[in-house]
């Protein structure tokens, strides 16, 4: 773990910049996640072939078409392949926002596509809510050198823990919804399952501003997002002013939290970034965060005057999280 004070812009950067013609090669598509929601998704080639890709997960009421998207998209084309999408109940995606839990199906179905186009190697990059879901996929979703690792056994103490995850690692709390909601069919997602047949699987993990646990409300905005999940008005204005359709059942079971998900990355790099200045979660969760990897399992950067997740991330700190990202995924053919 390193903790990097390495300073970048806190400002809420919500221009778009002038418009530009979309590169060769870019396309769109509608994606399945993996209980039929559709879920449409971006691409953009990036520097050209070889180049690993990477898929960028927005924070709650994202899109892949707002702007902050957008910009983090640019910045990354200039290292690997982009693929961005818009999670459930976001954007023009179909279904219901369930804030974090069956969004790991949305954000397979992209990792997917990405290595259809041919990316070898792909890299997920999270933020706020997105931060979350990469964790959870990256512990869930592996590839088949980790697949072997567990059937050996793994490490002391791995098989146990894998097998939390597959259990749900969950307990009796409520889920995102209050108000006397029946509970969402886990049979449908089973989304704490481990699956090792697709290739769906992340070879490196950023999360940008994430929560390391569920239910936080120390802050005033997380005092207002549960509010805007829990309650009947809370959605009704999310829906008309944030344009984000949010699932009114809870979590069942709850899924597994960032923290419990952090040591089931290894040994795929992770890379935990979080600002000084967040004013959704305190410094304690990714001092947590990191603090729940293996010993060099994983890195921390703390940054001076950054604020929450893609809207106020700097192109600096983008490019960095990009140099970062494509160097742990490593280049097609340089690792395996």
């Amino acid at each position: 773990m390193r903790s990097t004070p390495a300073a970048s812009s806190g400002r809420r950067d919500t221009s778009p910049g002038p418009s530009a013609p979309a590169p060769p090669g870019s396309r769109t598509a509608l994606l399945r996640a993996a209980d039929g929601v559709p879920i449409e998704a971006a691409y953009a080639p990036g520097p050209g072939p070889g180049a690993p890709a990477i898929v960028v997960a927005h924070g709650f009421t994202g899109a892949l078409e707002r702007p902050a998207i957008r910009r983090a998209a640019a910045v990354f084309a200039q290292r690997a392949g982009v693929v961005t999408f818009s999670f459930r109940g976001h954007g023009g995606s179909g279904g219901r926002s369930t804030v974090g839990d069956r969004e790991v199906l949305d954000l397979a179905a992209a990792v997917a596509w990405a290595r259809s186009l041919g990316h070898a190697r792909v890299a997920t990059v999270g933020f706020s809510m997105g931060g979350s879901v990469v964790l959870r996929h990256g512990a869930l979703y592996r590839g088949a050198a980790r697949r072997d690792e567990r059937e050996r056994g793994g490490r002391e103490g791995r098989t146990e823990a894998y097998e939390n995850a597959a259990a749900g690692g969950g307990g009796a709390a409520p889920g995102p919804a209050a108000d006397g909601a029946a509970p969402l069919d886990g049979g449908a997602l089973d989304g704490n399952v481990l699956r090792t047949d697709t290739a769906s699987y992340a070879d490196a993990v950023v999360s940008v501003s994430s929560p390391a646990r569920w239910f936080y409300r120390g802050t005033a905005p997380m005092r207002r997002l549960h509010w805007i999940v829990e309650r009947r008005a809370g959605r009704t204005v999310s829906r008309l002013a944030l344009k984000t359709r949010i699932h009114h059942r809870r979590w069942n079971p709850e899924p597994l939290s960032p923290t419990a998900a952090v040591p089931l990355i290894a040994p795929v790099p992770l890379l935990v970034v979080h600002g000084t200045r967040d004013a959704y979660f305190p410094l304690d969760h990714p001092h947590a965060l990191a603090a729940a990897a293996e010993p060099g399992a994983a890195e921390l950067w703390l940054e001076e005057d950054f604020g929450h997740a893609e809207n106020a991330a700097s192109d600096e700190l983008l490019t960095r999280i990009a140099e970062w990202a494509t160097k742990a995924a490593g280049a097609e053919g340089q690792r395996t």
